[in-house]
C-alpha cells in the first residue's frame, strides 16, 4: 500500500472522506496529538485500527464528533452535566467518557458499556468528520506503545505503507492526549489527566476527583475505563528512569548511576548543569510548554542512540500532571525519589524585606548562600573569574587607589543607563552564577537557601527547585532604601525602576511572602514557610 502525504486541500478532504466511508482509515491532525481515524459506526473499520497500529484489544478508543447533534447516537441517559461541559470545553482536548448505545460497535469500547466522545478543536479534524458524515474514533496515528506523533513526519515513520492517507495540519499545539472524565450527575472523575486540567473545572464549580490509577498502574483484574490506563504507553526504545528529585541531587544521582549511551531528560537551561548528555523538554514552570515538547523529545532520544533515559520529573499541578502521568506510563513506573539538598531561590524587589526572611530561615536550620556577597568576592582583585579587570575596561573611575572596587561609582553609571546595566550584567552574571553552583555542591545541608535581589535577571533561577519572592507596597521599599542604603530618592528610584514588577513575581514564584504588615506577622509567615520546606526534604528543622 502507499501512503499519500497531503496538505489538507479540498480534494485531500474529499478523498479522506470517501476512504473513511469505504472502511479504510486515515491520519488526521488534531490539537492534541495525530489520530488514526475510522468509521467508528463500523466495527471491521474500528479493527483495522487494531490491526494497524498493532494495539491490544481490550485498550478503548474514543470517537471524535463536529456536532453536539451526533451526541444522542453514540451515548444514552445523557447527564445535563454534559452539555454544560460541552459548552464550557468543547470543541477542545476534552473527552467524556459515557453510556455506549447500540450504534457504536464493542470494538471501539473494548468491551466495555461506555464510551469516550471528543469534540477536536482543530479545524482539518473537524473538516474530515464532516466530510466522513460519520463519527470517527481515533486513536494516535502511531505503533502502539510508542511516543504519540505531534506531527506528520512521525505518523510518516511509523506507518508508511500501512494506510492509504495521511494529512498534514501542521504541528500540534497541545502535544499530549485529552483529558478524559468520567462523567456524573454532578461531579466529574479524571481518567486520564490532559491540558484540561482539575483546576479548571473546580474553577467553574464542578465537583473533581482523580482516579488513583493517574500516578499508579492498575490492579491485577482492573479495567481500563481510559485509553492509556492499562499498558506501557508514549515510551521510546530506551528504558526510562523518572527521577523525582531536587536539581542538584538529580545531578549527584546521575553521576553515581549513568552508564555508557546514558542520556538526561531535563528542563531548559539545566544543559550545563547536567553531567551527562541530554536534551530539554519545556521550562521548568510552563507545563504546557512541557507538554507540548515531551513525545517529540523521546523520539529524540531515540534518535541519539540513547538507551537509558534519567527524566527530571515535572510537577503533579495543572497541566504538569499530565506530563506526569505520561512520563509515568513511559518508564513502565520505574522511579526514583531523592529529597536532598532543596534549593530554595529567595527573591523579591529591593527593601521588600528579604533579609528580614533569610535571617529567620537560616536561624531555624536553612544553609543560606547570599548571592550579595557572592557578588562582592567576585569582584575581588584576587578572584579567578577575573571580572574586575573586565569591568574596569568597561567603565572608567570604578578602581580606588588600593586597586579594589568602588562600589558607589560603578552603580552610578551602571543604575544611569540601561546600557551599561546590560554591561556590567553581562560580566558579573557568569561568574556569579558559576560560584554559587560550587557553593551548592560544596554544602551537605539539606535546605539550601540562595538570597539573590537578581533570581531571575542572572539565570539562578535554574538552580533552584522552589522559588520564595518578598512582596511589600512600593512606598514601603522606598523609605527602606533610603534608611538602610544612605542614596537619596533619585538614586533609590532607579534602583526600583530596574527591577522587575510585582506581577512578575507573583508569575514566577511557588511562594510569595507578603511583608504588609507588622514585623510578628512575617515571621509567623515565614516560620510556617520554613517548616514546610523542610518538610519536602524529609528532615526535621532546627529549632
Amino acid at each position: 500500500m502507499n501512503t499519500v502525504w497531503s496538505k489538507p486541500t479540498p480534494e485531500c478532504l474529499r478523498r479522506a472522506g470517501e476512504l473513511l466511508r469505504r472502511g479504510e482509515p486515515v491520519a488526521i491532525p488534531t490539537e492534541t496529538v495525530y489520530g488514526l481515524a475510522a468509521n467508528a459506526l463500523d466495527g471491521e473499520a474500528v479493527a483495522g485500527i487494531f490491526r494497524v497500529k498493532g494495539r491490544p484489544q481490550d485498550n478503548p478508543l474514543i470517537v471524535h464528533i463536529a456536532s453536539l447533534d451526533q451526541i444522542p447516537q453514540l451515548t444514552k441517559d445523557v447527564p445535563p452535566l454534559v452539555y454544560r461541559l460541552a459548552e464550557l470545553f468543547w470543541p477542545g482536548p476534552l473527552t467524556m467518557v459515557l453510556p455506549r448505545s447500540d450504534h457504536v460497535p464493542i470494538e471501539v469500547s473494548a468491551g466495555l458499556d461506555t464510551v469516550g466522545i471528543r469534540f477536536p478543536a482543530h479545524p482539518v479534524a473537524q473538516a474530515v468528520i464532516r466530510a466522513a458524515g460519520v463519527p470517527l474514533a481515533a486513536p494516535s496515528a502511531n505503533l502502539s506503545g510508542a511516543p504519540s506523533p505531534t506531527n506528520a513526519k512521525r505518523v510518516w515513520e511509523d506507518l508508511n505503507g500501512k494506510i492509504s492517507l495521511l494529512i498534514d495540519g501542521g504541528e500540534c499545539e497541545v502535544g499530549v492526549e485529552s483529558t478524559v472524565i468520567a462523567v456524573g450527575e454532578d461531579s466529574v472523575e479524571i481518567l486520564r489527566p490532559g491540558k484540561i486540567t482539575a483546576e479548571q473545572f473546580q474553577k467553574a464549580g464542578i465537583k473533581v476527583t482523580v482516579n488513583p490509577a493517574v500516578e499508579r498502574g492498575l490492579k491485577e483484574g482492573e479495567q481500563a475505563a481510559s485509553p492509556g490506563m492499562k499498558y506501557r504507553h508514549y515510551a521510546p526504545k530506551a528504558e526510562l528512569l523518572l527521577i523525582q528529585a531536587p536539581l542538584e541531587a538529580f545531578r549527584r544521582y546521575l553521576k553515581e548511576n549513568a552508564e555508557k549511551d546514558s542520556y538526561a531528560l531535563v528542563f531548559d537551561g539545566e544543559t550545563e548543569l547536567t553531567p551527562i548528555p541530554c536534551l530539554t523538554y519545556g521550562k521548568k514552570r510552563e507545563s504546557a510548554d512541557q507538554a507540548h515538547q515531551l513525545f517529540e523529545r523521546l523520539r529524540r532520544l531515540d534518535e541519539e542512540g540513547a538507551r537509558k533515559v534519567f527524566v527530571r520529573a515535572p510537577t503533579r499541578k495543572g497541566v504538569g500532571l499530565a506530563v506526569y502521568n505520561r512520563l509515568l506510563r513511559a518508564c513502565a513506573f520505574q522511579t526514583v525519589t531523592r529529597y536532598t539538598p532543596l534549593v530554595v531561590g529567595l527573591t523579591g524587589p529591593t527593601g521588600a524585606g528579604k533579609t528580614l526572611v533569610s535571617d529567620a530561615m537560616s536561624k531555624r536550620g536553612a544553609y543560606l548562600i547570599n548571592a550579595d556577597q557572592v557578588a562582592r568576592e567576585v569582584v575581588k582583585p584576587e578572584h579567578p573569574s577575573g571580572c574586575l579587570g573586565r569591568l574596569s575596561e568597561l567603565f572608567s573611575g570604578i578602581l580606588r587607589s588600593d586597586g579594589t572596587l568602588d562600589r558607589g561609582a560603578l552603580a552610578e553609571q551602571a543604575f544611569s543607563d540601561p546600557e551599561a546595566l546590560e554591561k556590567m550584567n553581562g560580566v558579573c552574571y557568569p561568574a556569579i552564577f558559576d560560584e554559587i553552583v560550587s557553593k551548592i555542591r560544596k554544602s551537605d545541608a539539606p535546605l539550601i537557601l540562595l538570597d539573590a535581589p537578581t533570581l531571575f535577571e542572572s539565570g539562578c533561577d535554574v538552580l533552584c527547585d522552589v522559588i520564595v519572592s518578598v512582596l511589600a507596597p512600593a512606598d514601603v521599599r522606598l523609605n527602606r532604601i533610603l534608611l538602610r542604603d544612605g542614596v537619596t530618592p533619585r538614586q533609590a528610584a532607579a534602583r526600583m525602576s530596574a527591577q522587575q514588577d510585582d506581577r512578575f513575581y507573583t508569575e514566577h514564584s511557588d511562594y510569595i511572602l507578603l511583608n504588609n504588615g507588622s514585623k510578628q506577622a512575617i515571621l509567623d509567615k515565614i516560620q510556617m514557610l520554613t517548616d514546610r520546606l523542610f518538610a519536602m526534604t524529609g528532615e526535621e528543622k532546627e529549632e
